[in-house]
């Protein structure tokens, strides 16, 4: 096997499209989204025999706690490789990032992989001197998936009885409407309603610029789309979707608390996969899952409950990964152990 640098977006994209496990954050537009973001960024492709089975976009962070290299739900790999090829792998991308690291200043590699939550997995991990990451990625470690083969008659049967009831009851309210955008002006519309949320909540939104350049680099392929529902004419609740490689992902949503009752996101989401499945899309990706029953009190565990109801099935991936570089990492690990602590994950 060797490791080399693809330039090439149609190759890069073409091996995407027949991997099963993948998410926009190792698509082309991601690192260009990086880019314009002013980060350094690492397209590698992996090769055996000069086929491409594999291929990882790392990433340079740069916090105030120091820098590291960042794998974004990747290596991407070939469905049904075996466990001495994803080590073999792991290995090649880690003496490869393990210069780059040195040369940038980084401190550690951490990896948020799209590997299946099994020992195998995580002794390939373990024998190659990883640790368990202090807190979760930002990117999720488990998922809640929807399969869009069926009708759309037959999606609604499979949802809990309250959801398929209340997408119902929100379509037949003549004072909201579902509008859909792939206007970059509708940003500012889409920040103000997020704006509230995090003051609702308590959390530090995505800056302006960061929101409206990823919408502007998927905007060039088609790829994102905005959806508001309005009450009375006034904007009270929105989502962003994702469209890439035949999958939709629930990116980003947002909604005033004083419409709550209305239930619009629900009508939000039901419209949202109506649109992938007229896009083709197989699957639609909510975003992100933990398991309320088993905890009850994470901030995740409403918006679960909301997504499940829709029907579908739970992912869960190897935890994040870190790999140090040097012993800078330690004031990182203590860090983020204290934020985790804070926001209750």
């Amino acid at each position: 096997m060797q490791i080399k640098e693809i330039n090439n977006k149609e190759e890069w994209e073409e091996f995407l499209h027949n991997c099963a496990e993948k998410t926009f954050l190792q698509s082309w537009n991601w690192g260009e989204f990086n880019l314009a973001m002013k980060n350094k960024i690492w397209r590698m492709g992996i090769y055996n025999n000069e086929k491409i089975i594999g291929v990882v976009l790392a990433l340079k962070i740069l916090a105030k706690r120091g820098a590291f290299l960042f794998i974004p739900h990747g290596p991407v790999i070939l469905n049904g490789l075996s466990y001495k090829d994803k080590k073999e792998i792991l290995e090649l991308i880690l003496l490869h990032l393990n210069n780059v690291a040195n040369q940038e200043k980084a401190s550690f590699i951490r990896i948020s992989s799209l590997f299946e939550l099994n020992k195998e997995n995580q002794t390939i991990f373990e024998d190659l001197k990883f640790r368990e990451s202090p807190m979760p990625a930002s990117s999720y470690e488990a998922t809640w998936k929807l399969d869009l083969f069926l009708p759309e008659d037959e999606l609604l049967k499979n949802m809990r009885k309250t959801t398929r009831y209340l997408i119902k009851k929100v379509a037949e309210n003549e004072d909201v409407k579902i509008v859909k955008s792939a206007d970059l002006k509708d940003i500012d519309i889409y920040q103000k309603l997020n704006k509230e949320v995090s003051r609702r909540q308590g959390f530090v939104p995505f800056s302006e610029e960061l929101i409206e350049k990823e919408f502007e680099i998927f905007l060039r392929d088609g790829q994102v789309l905005l959806l508001f529902g309005k009450h009375n004419g006034e904007t009270v609740a929105g989502a962003m979707i994702i469209f890439w490689s035949e999958i939709a992902f629930y990116h980003q949503a947002a909604s005033l608390g004083k419409f709550s009752k209305l239930s619009i996101p629900y009508l939000i989401q039901w419209e949202a996969i109506k649109e992938a499945k007229k896009r083709g899309c197989k699957i639609y990706d909510f975003w992100g899952f933990t398991d309320p029953e088993k905890f009850p009190k994470h901030p995740w565990a409403g918006p679960t409950l909301f997504k499940m109801g829709f029907g579908g099935y739970k992912k869960e991936y190897a935890k994040t990964q870190d790999f140090i570089i040097s012993n800078k990492y330690w004031i990182n690990y203590i860090i983020e152990k204290i934020r985790k602590f804070k926001r209750k994950l």
